[in-house]
């Protein structure tokens, strides 16, 4: 059994590289399954956005994929380079259509997109059925993504690679995919209400995976982070630790009203926390349009309703030591910025007051550290890493992916519950460290 360290993107590429040695292997049989699968992610320093590699076709082809964690299936650009020798568009009222769920509505017949050139491709062929999926970077939509299979593999070492011969996705043109980070030409989905996401498609299709998943993003843009697809416990090592325990659970919001994004992650904030003292603000506010608060990968940092925001920024600075001075922000992107100077450095980042997300109950609660409370954006100025903006046609609070760093998320689909650690550098460890070869 071939071993690879992976630690970072071009690793990755090494790795699906000897990987495309092994084509003597049989693409038609699966390869016998462990209960987790480890999914490496890496941050791209330009765009924030979490950059995931799995190989697709025949020849194999490794495939870059930003992570949408309410993504509903694996979305790919199939105008670009899409060459297949097993690629199959789903056929109306086929046994494909019906597991995706999307029969009822989404048929044609001869698709316009076959003028444009006159034959059938990938993406583009008569008699399918398509799919709604979205580009949850620049909220672009699409009601014509052609839901089709081909090959699939996944997965690294210290757990085995994972072959699946006809894996369910959605095929879309390349205006549906700008602003995705270079090289990337797809969208990972972990959507919760979506039978063809990637949680959802291998629990339903093999019985040895369960409908759960971790996400452990790494803070450096040097080293990966990842996703375990499948049962507890999730390990890292050195030393060897089982971080899926003592995490603080709280139900999932099911049945958010929100169309557009019908497998986004959701959970209910009752009230926020800044040193112990609660932010007063009004807390009807923190349930706008009954969405409660989003959890997004695809988001670089959270995002508060103006006039939360505004409460928290006034708690937060007066909770700062009585030496820091506040400065002007050197960026238009955060409206709260202070000195550095003065602020010293703990095993969780710069020491400034703890912000707490309560749940369902005062007990129940996400505690955000310095290091994903703020960020350090020149020499010797950091800011509250949290943005204003207004969310009355969205969630009140959208979590983003620089308070997720270092933190594990449990998203336990049978049982509709959320996990949280807080930070795990309270316990000497990061989420790089998530195989027996990654020393990062």
């Amino acid at each position: 059994m071939l071993t690879f360290k992976l630690s970072s993107s071009s690793k990755i590429y090494t790795f699906f590289l000897l990987f495309l040695l092994l084509n003597t292997i049989s693409l038609c049989s699966s390869i016998v399954l462990p209960p987790t699968l480890f999914l490496p992610v890496t941050r791209d320093s330009s765009t924030l956005q979490y950059i995931t590699v799995i190989g697709q076709r025949t020849p194999l082809v490794p495939v870059k994929f930003t992570v949408h964690l309410g993504g509903g299936s694996l979305l790919v650009d199939c105008e670009r380079g899409y060459h297949s020798s097993t690629y199959k568009p789903a056929i109306c009222k086929s046994k494909q259509c019906s597991f995706a769920k999307v029969e009822s509505y989404s048929c044609t017949g001869d698709y316009t997109c076959l003028s444009k050139p006159a034959r059938p491709r990938p993406g583009c062929n008569n008699n399918t059925c398509h799919s709604f999926v979205v580009n949850p970077v620049i909220n672009t939509y699409t009601y014509s993504a052609e839901l089709a299979e081909d090959v699939l593999v996944i997965g690294v070492q210290p757990i085995i690679l994972v072959s699946k011969p006809r894996f369910i996705f959605t095929c879309v043109e390349s205006y549906i995919m700008e602003r995705l980070a270079k090289g990337v030409t797809g969208i990972a989905g972990f959507g919760y209400n979506s039978t063809i996401s990637i949680p959802n498609q291998f629990a339903l299709i093999d019985s040895r995976f369960s409908r759960k998943f971790g996400i452990c993003l790494s803070s450096s843009t040097r080293s990966s982070g990842v996703i375990f697809v499948g049962s507890t416990p999730y390990y890292v090592y050195y030393p060897k630790i089982d971080i899926s325990k003592n995490l603080v659970y709280t139900p999932q919001v099911t049945k958010p009203r929100d169309w557009m994004n019908p497998s986004e992650y959701h959970v209910k904030v009752s009230s926020i926390r800044i040193a112990g003292k609660d932010v007063p603000l009004n807390k009807t506010l923190l349930f706008i349009n009954e969405q409660g608060t989003r959890i997004s990968t695809t988001t670089p940092f959270t995002i508060l309703d103006t006039s939360i925001y505004e409460a928290v920024k006034t708690a937060f600075i007066k909770a700062l030591p009585k030496n820091v001075t506040m400065v002007d922000s050197p960026t238009k992107r955060f409206g709260a910025c202070f000195s550095s100077k003065n602020i010293t450095s703990t095993n969780v980042g710069p020491d400034v007051p703890v912000i707490d997300f309560v749940f369902h109950k005062p007990s129940a609660f996400w505690r955000i550290y310095g290091t994903n409370s703020v960020v350090q954006v020149s020499k010797d100025v950091m800011c509250l890493a949290f943005v204003g903006q207004d969310q009355s046609l969205a969630p009140s609070i959208v979590i983003g992916g620089h308070q997720l760093e270092e933190n594990l998320l449990i998203f336990d689909l049978p049982h509709k519950k959320i996990g949280f650690s807080s930070s795990l550098k309270l316990q000497q460890t990061s989420c790089s460290k998530y195989d027996n070869f990654s020393k990062n």
